[in-house]
């Protein structure tokens, strides 16, 4: 019986021990830590097109959608919309914010074309 007791005991440490790094190096908790300290964090699933990436810059969060589409040689992201999550947010932000914003995701995405949507499409344009 006490063997018992000693191996459930291991058991909950070692269960309590990995649920604490699950949640340290969880990347959404990341996100959201460097949204609330407003610098720059990119969530992102290469391998899975489908899935939108996110991105925090100075407090604002950015979603961005990716399509697939054909180059010279491979199936590549070739179009990506990027929107704020919170236009209310963008307070603050300059022209060489959305810049910089574009160069990150180039270096992921080279082939990519760029597209933001309302209202950051209206003040680049300008």
């Amino acid at each position: 019986m006490l063997l018992l007791i000693r191996l459930l005991l291991f058991a909950v440490i070692i269960f309590i021990i990995y649920s604490a790094i699950k949640y340290v190096i969880n990347p959404k908790r990341k996100l959201e830590l460097a949204h609330e300290q407003k610098s720059f964090y990119f969530l992102d699933d290469a391998n899975n097109v489908r899935k939108n990436f996110l991105l925090t810059y100075n407090g604002v969060l950015f979603e961005g959608e990716k399509y697939l589409g054909t180059t010279d040689n491979a199936f590549e992201v070739v179009s990506i919309f990027i929107w704020p999550k919170t236009v209310t947010e963008l307070q603050g932000l300059q022209r060489d914010d959305f810049i910089w914003i574009e160069g990150v995701i180039k270096e992921k995405y080279p082939h990519a074309a760029i597209d933001w949507k309302s209202p950051v499409k209206e003040f680049l344009k300008n």
